[in-house]
């Protein structure tokens, strides 16, 4: 089963931790990461949903972030 194959009520079982580059104010990015991708949420706003990605959107999403080129 991949992230992306999870319900909602899957992942508000599922142990979300704290991004180690989540800022010091409120600006916390929390993710699930397990075989076969990963979802990430906004710990301010978890009950608002999650993004999920299978093993290469989530690969290719971190390249994103760390190289920047996310737009808003």
């Amino acid at each position: 089963m991949t992230v992306t194959d999870l319900t909602v009520s899957d992942l508000a079982r599922a142990h979300w931790r704290k991004s180690s580059r989540s800022g010091a104010g409120n600006d916390c990015v929390e993710l699930v990461v397990r075989r076969g991708g990963a979802a990430v949420r906004d710990s301010k706003n978890a009950g608002h949903g999650h993004l999920a990605f299978a093993d290469g959107g989530w690969l290719a999403f971190l390249s994103a972030v760390k190289q920047d080129s996310l737009s808003d």
